[in-house]
């Protein structure tokens, strides 16, 4: 499912042709590449020169606390991590499809991705809270992982931001990271009226049927569907789920792409060339149904943002967002 593309892949792409709006007060406009490849995602590639890197264990990273809330009775976890100078802006992170708050493990650094990113956008000036979704991580009491569906963590997301609205401590605007289907969450939060003040998609779910169907098979999509009955599912990395009809209903009926549609904030789309869950493709769909200021940011990296090789790509990548927040005048 994953396309080709030329040898050389790069950062940002931000300028005001169809689809992609000019963010205002940008930085200089930076040198235009146009490369030919076999099946680019746009012809159009920009070196953006990013407006500050990011501090690498500098001891400012703040402290972080375990906390909780309830959606509907059943509690939800999750990490605050905060700036060492008091309250700041804030961005909710949300994990993918099994995944939990502090996702997956970084090779030779004893973090996950999103414990990392924490400690990053900390460092960067940046409150934080990631959550377990219900049914993942920490947050299985009383629910089950069989239960999740989309309109579940959405909820949970949202209950995340009314939390967040009651914290003195984190204060300031509040900005959505969601990796893959966490992407897919943070769009429809976005397109439902939540007004983040910006929102990031690293290698989002926009299609969820392909995404689904490619993951599970299409046959088991369809008995999924069909089926009243739990279903379980062998996913590529070896793992074995459970699942109930209503998540299955939930990836048939989800269109993320009209809930961005409906906001026209600020977007940051960051995608992978080699990420062989999530289309590259889908990354250009979320560009197009989008209106308003937005970036592109590419690179040579898999669905994990090469976490298996070490923290480089994630580093970069968190780099390239806080900047693009930066921009909108925060911290």
């Amino acid at each position: 499912m994953t396309r080709p593309f030329g040898t050389t892949l790069v950062a940002a792409l931000f300028a005001a042709t169809p689809g992609f709006a000019q963010q205002a007060e940008a930085p200089e406009v930076p040198e235009v590449v146009v490369e030919a490849a076999q099946d680019d995602l746009s012809t159009l590639m920009i070196h953006a020169p990013w407006p500050r890197p990011l501090p690498l264990s500098d001891g400012r990273a703040g402290l972080s606390d375990r906390v909780s809330f309830e959606v509907e009775g059943t509690p939800v976890y999750g990490t605050l991590a905060l700036p060492p100078d008091g309250p700041a802006p804030t961005v909710l992170l949300l994990h993918g499809f099994t995944g939990d708050r502090d996702e997956l493990d970084i090779a030779g650094t004893g973090e996950g991705v999103f414990r990392r990113t924490a400690r990053l956008l900390a460092e960067a000036g940046y409150a934080s809270l990631r959550i377990d979704f219900r049914g993942s991580g920490e947050s299985i009491e009383g629910f089950d992982f069989a239960q999740t569906t989309f309109e579940s963590q959405i909820a949970d997301a949202q209950a995340a931001l009314d939390w967040l609205d009651a914290q003195e401590r984190a204060g300031g605007p509040v900005h959505l990271i969601g990796w893959s289907q966490g992407g897919l969450v943070a769009a429809t939060l976005a397109g439902r009226g939540a007004d983040p003040e910006a929102v990031a998609l690293w290698a989002a779910v926009a299609d969820p049927q392909i995404t689904f169907a490619s993951l599970f098979g299409a046959k088991v999509l369809e008995q999924g569907v069909l089926s009243e009955a739990p279903s379980t599912v062998a996913l590529p990395w070896g793992q074995e789920i459970t699942l109930n009809q209503p998540f299955f209903e939930g990836v048939l009926d989800a269109d993320p792409l009209a809930e961005i549609a409906r906001y026209d904030g600020p977007l940051f789309v960051a995608q992978g060339s080699e990420d062989a869950t999530v289309d590259p493709a889908q990354a250009e769909m979320w560009l197009a149904a989008h209106e308003g200021p937005q970036e592109f940011w590419l690179r040579e990296m898999d669905h994990t943002f090469d976490a298996y090789q070490g923290p480089a790509q994630l580093d970069e990548m968190v780099a390239a967002t806080v900047a693009f927040f930066d921009m909108l005048g925060a911290p």
